[in-house]
């Protein structure tokens, strides 16, 4: 069942063209990774996706099911990575959206905070100040954070930007398992093909126009997808 549909997308940044025409629909459980160089407009369609940019043409359809129920980690900047609070102040922050006007985390809440922080095995970390975390300690902490925000859809823009590989390897296992075996949507959007054509059901190539769009065994076999190679190495 498609749960997030674009339609037509059109966006100009300043006078490029970011996105023309840009069409396609999300699946309910699946893991879509949208790759294309540097500037191809991937960034720009997360934000189209999440409503944060209104485009100019075209129309994103959200179902009743996941709305309001996107978790979004961003591309982290250096002052985020410097933020002065522990880490079960940052995953609890997760709740904030679906507080309203109670000032208070409610008991489901907190619960629900620990039981994350459980199933993404940082919980012995739970005291520690998230600022003296490891790159990917961090990412994992902004995972269970984006997981309390919503518990339909993940949204993850370049999550293992400037992680090392073994890093960045345990990431991705992470996301596909939710994905898998806890039923979670998962778009990412990524410059890492080759992982990309390993651990995604389907890829969305993106270079302001849709380049293609489909399974990563059909991406294998295309010109674009063979240029990278089907095995990946041990590091990814």
């Amino acid at each position: 069942m498609d749960i997030i549909t674009c339609k037509n997308i059109t966006v100009h940044n300043e006078r490029t063209l970011a996105l023309d025409d840009v069409s396609f629909e999300v699946r309910r459980g699946e893991f879509l990774t949208i790759v294309g160089e540097n500037g191809a407009g991937k960034s720009t369609l997360a934000r189209v996706i999440l409503g944060i940019l209104t485009p100019e043409g075209g129309k994103v359809t959200v179902s009743d099911e996941v709305r309001g129920k996107i978790g979004y980690l961003p591309q982290q900047s250096s002052a985020q990575r410097d933020f002065p609070a522990s880490v079960y102040e940052v995953v609890l922050s997760g709740n904030i959206g679906a507080t309203g006007l109670f000032p208070f985390y409610t008991r489901a809440q907190k619960a629900r905070t620990r039981a994350t922080m459980e199933m993404l095995g940082i919980m012995p970390l739970a005291k520690k100040s998230y600022r003296a975390l490891s790159g990917g300690q961090q990412q994992r902490v902004l995972l269970a954070r984006a997981l309390c925000a919503a518990d339909k859809v993940l949204l993850l823009d370049e999550p293992t930007a400037g992680l090392d590989p073994l890093v960045t390897k345990e990431l991705y296992t992470t996301v596909r398992h939710l994905c898998r075996d806890h039923g979670m949507t998962v778009i990412m959007v990524s410059h890492d093909i080759p992982a990309a054509m390993k651990y995604s059901d389907r890829i969305l190539h993106l270079a302001c126009k849709i380049k293609f769009i489909g399974t990563t065994e059909e991406y294998a076999k295309t010109p674009l997808g063979t240029s990278f190679g089907t095995e990946v190495s041990d590091g990814v």
